[in-house]
């Protein structure tokens, strides 16, 4: 995208931590050794969840969007923390936050949208079993899982390009670890109400609905799972829907403290904490939550390890 607006700089600071500089280091240790944790982890889930045959369900082909999401959602930003926090060197290009802005915004989106999904999938599932191949077929789960795409790429498109336009009168230095929506808007200069209502507006449908959503299909889900007689089935039932839900609210909750207030009212400290929440804690706790609490995964990452060790 060409940008029109001339009082963008060539490229930007991120401050960061710069008024605690003690702070830097081992923030940058900790991102240097979670994020390959996370690249691993949701990588293993993707090769695990295509190579076991018992795994090709619904449920783990919307598992597989979610590890391939996060991958680009942490690669989108902690690279760009890592160098801004190991170097003395904190800028990045005009063209580079723009793009990153798009990336950022287009995957947390799209990944709000698809754990909204993954309930509605377990709700069918154990509320609505005898309906679930019919309702969850193979065509109809491509054509949500591509909506969903389409709904976060949308939401970019309209949300950044309408940031972008804001001006910054001259302002280089952005207060923050990487380039993100609420910071640009709190950082520009002249009108910016505008801006502000239609960021919390949007995301009232990219994270409270959903959320609602969530909420209200665990709620039947529950309810269901106490009318299961079996109490393995019931032990399995929870297991799978707790490790969505401790993702959902690992994910809302920093998002909705972020984007649901007027960028404005927003702490100097509290994106810079946020973005350490979801750019380091979420993508790499995922995919511990989904494999030790469940056995199916578990039980298919085991074979796939026995197999590569008795292969050498």
């Amino acid at each position: 995208m060409a940008l029109d607006n001339k009082s963008y700089p060539e490229e930007f600071i991120l401050l960061g931590f710069a008024d605690r500089p003690w702070l830097e280091f081992p923030i940058f240790v900790v991102l240097l050794i979670t994020y390959p944790m996370a690249l691993i982890g949701n990588i293993s889930i993707i090769v695990v969840s295509k190579l076991d045959p018992c795994l090709h369900t619904p449920m783990y082909f919307f598992l597989t969007n979610l590890s391939f999401l996060e991958i680009c959602y942490t690669t989108s930003i902690v690279p760009q923390m890592l160098f801004n926090l190991g170097s003395s060197k904190k800028t990045i290009s005009c063209m580079g936050c723009i793009i990153q802005l798009y990336l950022f915004s287009t995957l947390g989106a799209t990944e709000c949208l698809l754990l909204a999904l993954m309930s509605f999938d377990r709700y069918v599932a154990i509320c609505r079993p005898l309906h679930y191949t019919l309702i969850m077929n193979w065509r109809i789960c491509i054509l949500l899982v591509s909506i969903l795409w389409l709904s976060g790429i949308t939401y970019a498109l309209v949300e950044v390009t309408l940031t972008l336009q804001l001006p910054l009168c001259g302002v280089s230095k952005l207060d923050h670890l990487f380039c993100e929506i609420p910071v640009l808007i709190k950082t520009a200069c002249g009108e910016k109400e505008a801006n502000e209502l239609l960021l919390s507006v949007v995301c009232i449908f990219i994270l409270v609905v959903p959320l609602c959503l969530i909420l209200a299909s665990y709620a039947c889900i529950g309810h269901a799972i106490f009318k299961i007689k079996s109490s393995e089935g019931r032990k399995k039932a929870f297991g799978t829907c707790s490790s969505h839900l401790i993702v959902v609210f690992l994910l809302y909750g920093p998002g909705i403290s972020m984007y649901l207030q007027p960028p404005s009212s927003i702490s100097r400290d509290q994106p810079k904490f946020m973005a350490l929440f979801y750019g380091v804690v979420t993508p790499t706790a995922n995919p511990f939550i989904y494999t030790l609490r469940n056995k199916d995964v578990k039980w298919a990452l085991g074979k796939l390890v026995r197999s590569i060790l008795s292969s050498k």
